[in-house]
């Protein structure tokens, strides 16, 4: 074996080995344990200034933010007025991601339990409407039968527990975590492992958090690279993106912070490699995929889609390199340097971007464009997977995009046996030339697109919940990534001068930790519920008590 060679399997075997802790429990194990002490709560008398800087919106501290929300529901159990309310909120999103064969039983027992007026848990603040559209739906158990109900209660939890959690303890503990979360961020919070790939302007690494345990995937942008080939203006937008959106669906960003040569985006690490690879390099005897694991992934990428959209974002590079499998077989879109985002009160775009053989005619023919386009691009993906080969340009093929081109803007798709007449539907509604008539995105939902046959078996609840099982679970002891070799080394760059102007946008990029993944990985990594400890029988711990001080003798005094 050469020195090459002897590289990468060192490199991948410690990779693996890190790579073990992507479980919670298993990322205990892999911590540093001077850098997990840095985590620790500071006492609430050096977080007043947290208080004024916060987000106190109801959808932001109770529902969005994942360790709001854990902290929120603790106060609802807690307190007698809204105990009933929060087991109501909590039953529904339970019923909402429960298997089909147990719908009809929960649906049941919450009607019983919620929506009738002789049950000591009445809600009688649900509207006599929506109770009786329940009740009279019962029998259907639809996955979106309380959909209307949870909305009640949400307004209702707005309105009369938000000013009173506010000035509990529980709501001093998330400004606790909140400081946690301001806290600066550098690289020695990181251990880069083996390089996966190379972009355009650096490499990506494999990293840890050494606090948690968690597995990242560490995106470097070399900033002599990004000033000399004008970088700089992708570079934050595709940032301020990953930033903006959060969806398990969706490739997220956990930090954003500088070196002295890089700027670093640490994000999601997906281990089971990109859809392509999977398609035509794991059996290449047999390209491609059958018609159920196509489907899962296309109701994945929906979700996805979906997530950007409603944010008003056109992603433009939907293709299969571009969708990446985690641990457990699950995908996510990634690679959002080509995505753009409407502005205000401006429903289309315009500009040349994509990849040959997946843009939407409308995006060919120079025209404005807005969602639809991706879901042109769903088709083309979608047929690829089942074909092993792309509707407009067959794989290998020596073509000019010219001509490729004018087969997407004029040539009818040819489909082979192995596509239902389900899926073929699909992907003609999907690959509509005309893009008024194109299946996708209406009403800010998929739900029209959700609905198609070829979906029959997906149900959705479970699926956005990630709780139905994938088709197939990549090896988790491959390293689905080249070989260290063949990555390639950049050059050096010269010439490049940084100045004070360069040094202000690099402070602008790297905004530290991204509250949402960080606070999911405080959660999934068991750190939340190692800290968010309360005294015993409802006393405040002494890390809220305004009146505790520590002894120096070790002990404890109280003012």
């Amino acid at each position: 074996m050469d020195i090459g060679g002897l590289e990468t399997v060192v490199a991948n075997s410690a990779y693996v080995s890190a790579r073990g802790s992507m479980d919670g429990a298993a990322a205990a194990t892999m911590r540093d344990k001077k850098m997990r002490a840095r985590l620790n709560l500071p006492h609430i008398r050096d977080c007043q200034a947290m208080k004024s800087t916060i987000d106190t919106t109801f959808d932001s501290i109770c529902i969005k933010q994942p360790i709001g929300k854990r902290l929120f529901q603790q106060f609802l159990n807690s307190d007698a007025a809204h105990k009933n309310v929060g087991e109501l909120w909590k039953d529904i999103e339970d019923y909402n991601v429960c298997q089909e064969k147990e719908r009809g039983q929960k649906a049941q027992k919450l009607v019983n339990k919620y929506y009738e007026s002789s049950s000591k848990s009445f809600c009688s603040f649900l509207e006599e409407k929506a109770v009786a559209r329940v009740k009279e739906d019962l029998k259907n158990a639809r996955s979106d039968l309380f959909k209307e109900s949870e909305v009640q209660v949400l307004k209702h939890l707005e309105k009369t527990s938000v000013a009173s959690y506010k000035n509990s303890m529980y709501f001093l503990r998330f400004v606790q975590f909140k400081w946690l979360e301001s806290q600066p961020i550098d690289e020695e919070w990181f251990m880069d492992f083996r390089v996966l790939g190379k972009g355009g302007f650096g490499e990506v690494f494999a990293c840890q958090a050494k606090a948690t345990g968690k597995m990242y995937a560490n995106k470097k942008l070399d900033k002599k690279r990004l000033k000399k080939r004008k970088g700089y203006e992708g570079a934050i937008v595709e940032k301020r993106i990953l930033a903006k959106v959060h969806s398990r669906f969706i490739v997220s960003l956990a930090y954003a912070f500088q070196t002295k040569t890089d700027l670093c985006l640490v994000m999601t690490i997906m281990n089971g490699g990109d859809l392509r690879f999977h398609m035509y390099n794991v059996d290449e005897k047999n390209p491609g995929f059958d018609e159920k694991r196509a489907c899962f992934y296309t109701a994945q990428i929906i979700c996805g889609l979906e997530h950007l959209h409603q944010h008003r974002i056109v992603y433009r590079d939907l293709k299969p390199e571009n969708v990446l499998l985690d641990d457990a077989g699950h995908v996510r879109l990634s690679d959002l340097g080509l995505a753009v985002e409407l502005p205000p009160g401006k429903d289309k775009t315009s500009g040349y971007a994509g990849t040959p053989g997946f843009m939407a005619p409308e995006l060919l023919e120079k025209k404005e464009y807005d969602y639809t386009v991706d879901y042109f691009t769903l088709g083309v993906t979608l047929y690829e997977m089942i074909a092993a080969k792309g509707p407009f340009r067959v794989r290998g093929e020596k073509v000019e995009n010219t001509e490729v081109a004018r087969r997407i803007l004029n040539d009818a798709v040819s489909y082979t046996p192995k596509f239902t007449k389900e899926c073929k539907d699909l992907c003609e509604g999907l690959m509509e030339k005309d893009p008024a008539k194109r299946l996708g995105f209406s009403n800010n939902t998929c739900d029209v697109l959700k609905s198609q046959a070829f979906f029959k078996e997906i149900t959705w609840g479970r699926l956005e919940a990630g709780m139905l099982p994938p088709p197939f679970v990549p090896d988790p002891k491959m390293v689905y990534a080249k070989d260290i070799d063949d990555v390639g080394a950049f050059s050096t760059i010269k010439g490049v001068v940084l100045d004070n102007k360069d040094t202000e946008f690099y402070a602008d990029f790297a905004s530290g930790k991204i509250p949402i993944p960080w606070q999911e990985e405080m959660i999934e990594t068991g750190v939340f519920g190692e800290l968010n400890i309360w005294g015993e029988n409802g006393k405040l711990p002494n890390d809220l008590d305004p009146n505790y001080v520590e002894a120096k003798g070790g002990g404890c005094a109280i003012l």
